[in-house]
Order: structure tokens, then C-alpha cells, then sequence
């Protein structure tokens, strides 16, 4: 399994074709494509049309689901963004954090096009899912 960060997602359902959303569509048809409940919430968010609301929804209602935070998962978040910081690095978006550090804890490659993942994977062992990224 793969973890699909929301940046390949909001881009798939755009329509903007790259070598993410390939990637993504390949994931698709190899059915390795998986979503945490935080990118189902961030990518539902985004949709102004109710009919693009629902047909998303069930969509992603099929792929593989992970719920993705808790105590444990708070304190190690906590962890990774101070010894990111440390390096003098800040990560602006929390919900990144969560991301990474969930893929880092269960070993799960993440299939990402937003470069905040980078230090993650340069300093904490996050594996992308697409060639380095």
C-alpha cells in the first residue's frame, strides 16, 4: 500500500496531468492507492459542487482507509517536528506533520508533490512512493 498525499489528489481531480497523478492513476489500477480519514477531510473540504462532493466521496470510500492520529501519534508528531526544527527547518502545515510522521510509523511510502514533505524524507526516513520525489 501507498498513502496519497491531498496535493496528487486535488491535482487529480482537477484534471492536472503529471508524473504524480500517473503515478496515482497507476496506484489506482494496481489497487495499492491508500487515504487516511485527515487527506478524506482535507480533499472533501475543497469541493464546492454537491455533485462533486458525493461522486468524490464515493470514490474515495473504496480505497483503503487509515485513521490517522491519536496520543501516540500526537507525541511522535511533536517529536518530528522539533527535531525538524532543530535543523532549523519549520514545517507550515500541521496536518503535514501528521501525514509524514503516520507514513514514518507504519513503514507506508507516501506518494506526495508538495515539497514540505522533503525534509522528512531527507531527515526522518519518510519513503516517497514515486522515485525520490
Amino acid at each position: 500500500m501507498i498513502l496519497v498525499d491531498t496535493s496528487v489528489w486535488i491535482d487529480y481531480f482537477n484534471g492536472n496531468a503529471h508524473k504524480y497523478t500517473d503515478a496515482l492513476d497507476q496506484a489506482l489500477e494496481e489497487g495499492v492507492a491508500a487515504i487516511g480519514d485527515l487527506i478524506f477531510l482535507e480533499i472533501l473540504q475543497g469541493f464546492r459542487s454537491d455533485k462533486e462532493y458525493k461522486q468524490a466521496k464515493e470514490r474515495l470510500s473504496t480505497l483503503e482507509q487509515y485513521e490517522m492520529f491519536g496520543h501516540l501519534m500526537a507525541l511522535r508528531c511533536a517529536e518530528n517536528y522539533r527535531a525538524l526544527r532543530k535543523k532549523g527547518i519549520t514545517i507550515r502545515r500541521t496536518a503535514d506533520v501528521i501525514i509524514a510522521t503516520f507514513c514514518i510509523e507504519h513503514n507506508l511510502p507516501l506518494l506526495f508533490s508538495d515539497k514540505d514533505f522533503k525534509p522528512f524524507v531527507q531527515h526522518l526516513g519518510l519513503q516517497p512512493a514515486f522515485g525520490g520525489t
